[in-house]
Order: structure tokens, then sequence, then C-alpha cells
């Protein structure tokens, strides 16, 4: 939706200490939407998961990112791939949710596929110019940070590591890519994919919207604003003096590092919460202008929290997840309204990281229309 670009360039050229939100349109049009998917979504890295996810050989799991379902799985080689899930005889899903296989057989006509893609087998193809090696399912660009798995639908998708040298020097004292997998969940969420992203990266609501579950730990008032750069932003939660450490973590963090929630966005679509012990990160799938799947996961540092911890952490974070996707789902039908106009942002150490995703959006439009 291109009538909207200006809005967008308007509101990203205001004076840093006069910043605006966007409009309700920017997160219900149908047409933006649309317009996103072309200009941003495209051609971001998404986070699909961790890697730890597909530990062994055949390991796998589904996901579906905007109108591609994919496959993440471990070959026999043990590289981590992700395909696409669909069979290349007549277009049926391969795969379902997560599992071990040792080959992909199609349910229809029993095509089969290795690991890493190849056609095995295809029953009766005896047509003369049958090409088995050309029919493998497409291997999409990925990349890994920490841990994290990254998929881009753009072929021509650049390298971002360049591009998070200071978020890397971040997160590195944490040890983020040594963190192990405690728990994987996805739920169906009516929001707009941008309100999550703000939603997670501002401190200005923790306190309001997590009075019971985080405020004791990381109020609103002591949010900080950290670093941006291309593509990313972070905050940090810190912790009330005289709270106990929540574990103690890699051994190079400092003190300071220990006490405090270190939150980042990899734009679009990726939100995480780091901690000493503790990594939470959301994936964001969007399916529509108002509706996303998220995929949340937990991990831990090394044995720093034994089994009755890691069970109230996960049932902390359920309940976390239940306030914000209440709010979010309230609001989005809010942002519907006609006086749902564009309104003033808190200072930088409470929404700056939703002035710097607006920055973000505003520099990929301008790409887009260049």
């Amino acid at each position: 939706m291109k009538d909207l670009s200006p809005i967008l360039q308007e509101l990203a050229a205001l004076p840093a200490d006069r910043p605006m939100g966007l409009p309700g349109v920017f997160y219900t049009s149908a047409e933006r939407f649309e317009w996103e998917k072309k200009t941003v979504l495209q051609q971001g890295w998404h986070c699909l998961g961790r890697v730890d996810e597909v530990p062994e050989p055949g390991d796998f799991f589904t996901v579906q990112l905007l109108q591609e379902p994919l496959i993440v799985v471990r070959g026999d080689d043990g590289a981590v791939r992700v395909l696409a899930n669909v069979c290349r005889h007549r277009g049926m899903p391969l795969a379902e949710g997560r599992g071990n296989v040792k080959r992909f057989i199609c349910t229809y006509h029993a095509w089969m596929y290795g690991r890493d893609g190849a056609l095995l087998r295809a029953a009766r193809m005896q047509n003369e110019g049958f090409d088995a090696k050309s029919c493998r399912l497409h291997s999409y660009n990925i990349q890994f940070w920490n841990g994290f798995i990254y998929c881009n639908l753009d072929v021509e998708a650049p390298h971002f590591a360049e591009e998070s040298q200071e978020l890397d020097a971040l997160v590195s004292p944490y040890e983020t890519g040594s963190f192990r997998l405690v728990h994987v969940a996805e739920e169906i969420w009516q929001t707009n994919w941008k309100c999550l992203v703000e939603n997670f990266m501002e401190g200005y609501h923790l306190s309001v919207v997590h009075p019971q579950t985080l405020h004791g730990y990381t109020p609103t008032g002591l949010a900080r604003k950290s670093v941006s750069g291309p593509g990313f932003t972070s905050y940090t939660a810190n912790y009330p003096e005289g709270i106990a450490p929540r574990g103690a973590g890699a051994p190079g963090l400092s003190t300071a590092e220990r006490q405090r929630s270190t939150l980042f966005a990899r734009f679009p679509t990726q939100v995480a919460s780091q901690a000493a012990s503790l990594l939470v990160s959301l994936s964001i799938f969007p399916i529509s202008a108002e509706s996303i799947r998220v995929k949340w996961t937990m991990s831990v540092y090394g044995e720093d929290l034994d089994d009755a911890t890691i069970q109230d952490r996960i049932r902390l974070w359920e309940e976390v997840n239940r306030e914000d996707r209440e709010k979010l789902e309230k609001m989005q039908i809010a942002l519907r309204s006609q006086h749902a106009v564009s309104g003033p942002l808190a200072g930088d150490d409470y929404e700056g990281t939703v002035r710097d995703f607006q920055l973000w959006l505003a520099e990929q439009d301008r790409a887009a229309l260049a």
C-alpha cells in the first residue's frame, strides 16, 4: 500500500526527541500487509528456531513462512537444511509437526526424498525424459547465529553477519550459542506482527501489564535503551538492588550483566530476552494483517537451573505471554477505529526501540520505492 509510505517517511523524519507512533491503519490494512510481504518480509532473515531442535540426523520440524511451507532437517552429513515442504510431483506437503525420519515419503503417490532433499524413488515414473536428479526439493538460503537458525526466501539475500557486530558484542558474554533447549511452544495470536515486535521490545508496559510476573524483577523504571544498528535494536531490563542473581550463567559475565535481562530484536520477526541462565526467543510468523503464529523457545545455560526451576520458568513465561497476548488482541480491535491515529511515544529508555523499528521500516520502504 504505497499511499501509506509518505506517512511512514514523515514520522521517521520527526526529531528524535519528538517521536510519534504509527497510526492504526498500518496494523490493520490488508493492502499494507501485502506491501510489507513484498518489501520487508519476503526479503528478511527470519528465525525459525534453535539448532538443538534437530540434534540428530533425521530430526526435523516444520514451519510455515508466509506462503512457503518449510522443513528444517538435519541430514546424514550432519548439516542442517531448510527444504521446501512441497512434493515435486503434484505439490503435496511431505511432513507435519516434528519428529525423526529416514526418508520423507509423500502420502499421495509415495515419492521418496532423502534427508538432503534428493529424490530417491518415484514409482512407475518411466516417461522418456524424466530426470529424478532435477526433482530434488528446493533448499533455502540459511544462516546460523548464536544457536539460532535463520532463513531467507530471497535467493539473492545479503549475508547479515556484518550488520550485527554491536549485537554480537552485546550477547557474546552470555555464550548464547551454548544454551540448551528445554521448551518449544506455538500459538496463534490475533494481532499484527509489528505489534508484537514493538510490545516485546519496550519496557514502558512492564510494570502495568505484568505486575505479578515481571515487575518485581524488571520494573519499568529500570528499563534502559541499549545498542541499535542496521536490522536490530535492544534494551536492558535491569533488576532492583538486592535481587539475588537468577543463576550464575557464563563465567565471563560481569556483575551488571548478571543483574539484568538483555532484550533484543533482529528485524523483521525475532524478539528475545537473554538473561544469565535463561534465554527466551519468540519467532513471529505473519499470517495476515491481523494474525500471527508465535513460536517461542526457552533455553538454559548448562545445568544452572534444576528441573523444578525450569518448570517454574516455563509457567512464568506462559503467563507473561498470555498477558501480552490479551492486551495485543484487544488493541488490534481498537486499532481499526478512525480514532487510532498517530500518538506520541515515550522517551528513549522506554520506547526508543519502537522508534528504531519505525526507522528501519521506513528505510525498507525507501529502498523498495527507489
